[in-house]
C-alpha cells in the first residue's frame, strides 16, 4: 500500500507515494537517487547503509521509511556544502582512510554522528562509533586518525 510521504533530507524536502513497507535505504537510492548510502547486508549488520536520523547513526536498512517522515535525515551527500569538502571527508583523502571507498560513506557518517555528540571523542570512543562498519579493505587505523584529526581541531 503507497501513501504520501514528505521527507526533510540534508536540509531539502522530498516527497513521493512511498509503499509502507519500503526502507529508508530504498528510498533514499530508488526514489531519490541519493545513492551514496550503499546497500551491503541488509541486515544492520555491515554498517554501509548509515545515515544520520536526528543526529544519531542508524543502519537505513532497519528503518522504515514511514518511521523516519517528520524527523532529520543526513545522508553522505549532504556533508559537504557549496561545493567544499566537510572537514570529515578532506581528514579522509588525507590520511588515506580508504580504498575501495563501499564503506566510506557509512564510516563518515557514524563519525559524523559521534562528533555531533562528543567534539573530542578518545580514541577508544571512535573505535567504538565505527565498530558496526565492516571493512573489509583496511585496518581501521586510518579512520581513525582522520577521526581523531578532525576533532584534535577547531570546527568551523
Amino acid at each position: 500500500m503507497k501513501q504520501p510521504m514528505t521527507f526533510t533530507i540534508n536540509g531539502e524536502i522530498y516527497e513521493d507515494e512511498i509503499d509502507v513497507r519500503r526502507t529508508l535505504l530504498e528510498v533514499l537510492r530508488e526514489n531519490f537517487g541519493l545513492t551514496g548510502t550503499k546497500k551491503g547486508c541488509n541486515e544492520g549488520e555491515c554498517g554501509t547503509c548509515t545515515v544520520l536520523l536526528d543526529g544519531k547513526p542508524v543502519a537505513s536498512c532497519l528503518v522504515l521509511a514511514v518511521e523516519a517522515q517528520g524527523r532529520m535525515i543526513e545522508t553522505v551527500e549532504g556533508l559537504g556544502q557549496n561545493g567544499e569538502l566537510h572537514r570529515l571527508q578532506q581528514a579522509f583523502i588525507e590520511h588515506g582512510a580508504f580504498q575501495c571507498g563501499f564503506c566510506t560513506p557509512g564510516v563518515l557518517m557514524a563519525a559524523k554522528g559521534l562528533l555531533n555528540e562528543n567534539p573530542k571523542p578518545s580514541e577508544e570512543e571512535v573505535r567504538k562509533a565505527i565498530a558496526g562498519n565492516l571493512c573489509r579493505c583496511t585496518g581501521y587505523n586510518k579512520y581513525v586518525e582522520a577521526i581523531l584529526d578532525v576533532a584534535a581541531k577547531p570546527s568551523e
